[in-house]
């Protein structure tokens, strides 16, 4: 499951991250209103944990501004205020749930988990394409009905690449998605698991959906 966190706070911005990440989420971490507003715009994800007070634009401007462009991504509100009122602007403003800080960890966890299953009621957690079946909650791939056992790392590449269908993912967008920051792109470490991905899914039947674009990334694509 794709979540995109946007907090200020570096330090608990990456131990919320770490701790998210640990639990097989994949994460995107924003520090900034008006980059948060223009991820959301063009990317789609299942989850926004959402800080209220940012630089550039604070979260109750951004929460307006997608509600009205009529996206329903869930929106889990962060914010160190804890008056009544605030909690009142950000439901009204069209949040799903909200969480002040200081908050422990396992609290935030639960509200995420029921905030997904909440919207996996109208949202099935399995990608079907090509024979292919994702199951995103469960973590578990199956093709032509065949479990087929992946890493960690191989299954969040696959997962991200689903979500971005039709779309060319570069190779630093799924370093950023898969690992951190601080992945050493001089490395050839994405294209080793896209090859031991590949490799899986045909020795299992399947066909080799995930399409190179030289230069550019990879790609999985709808329709041939």
């Amino acid at each position: 499951m794709r979540l995109l966190l946007v907090e200020d706070d570096k330090s608990l911005g990456e131990t919320i991250r770490s701790n998210l990440e640990s639990e097989r989420f994949i994460v995107k971490l924003i520090s900034d209103g008006l980059q948060a507003l223009d991820e959301i715009l063009v990317e789609s994800y299942d989850l926004v944990i959402l800080d209220i007070m940012l630089p550039g634009m604070n979260g109750l401007e951004i929460l307006k501004k997608i509600r009205k462009e009529n996206i329903t991504t869930p929106i889990l509100l962060l914010t160190a205020r804890n008056q009544i009122e605030d909690r009142v602007t950000g439901l009204d403003s069209g949040a799903d749930d909200y969480l002040s800080k200081p908050f422990a960890f396992a609290e935030l966890l639960a509200r995420i988990r029921a905030l997904l299953r909440r919207g996996s009621a109208n949202k099935s957690p399995v990608i079907r394409l090509k024979g292919l079946s994702v199951d995103t909650l469960a973590h578990e791939l199956k093709v032509n009905d065949k479990p087929v056992v992946l890493t960690n790392k191989e299954f969040s590449i696959l997962e991200f690449l689903l979500y971005n269908t039709d779309r060319i993912v570069s190779r630093l967008s799924i370093a950023e998605h898969v690992w951190d920051d601080n992945f050493d792109m001089m490395t050839n470490v994405v294209d080793v698991h896209i090859k031991n991905l590949r490799k899986k899914i045909e020795l299992a039947g399947g066909a080799n959906v995930i399409e190179t674009r030289r230069g550019l990334g990879y790609i999985i694509k709808s329709k041939r």
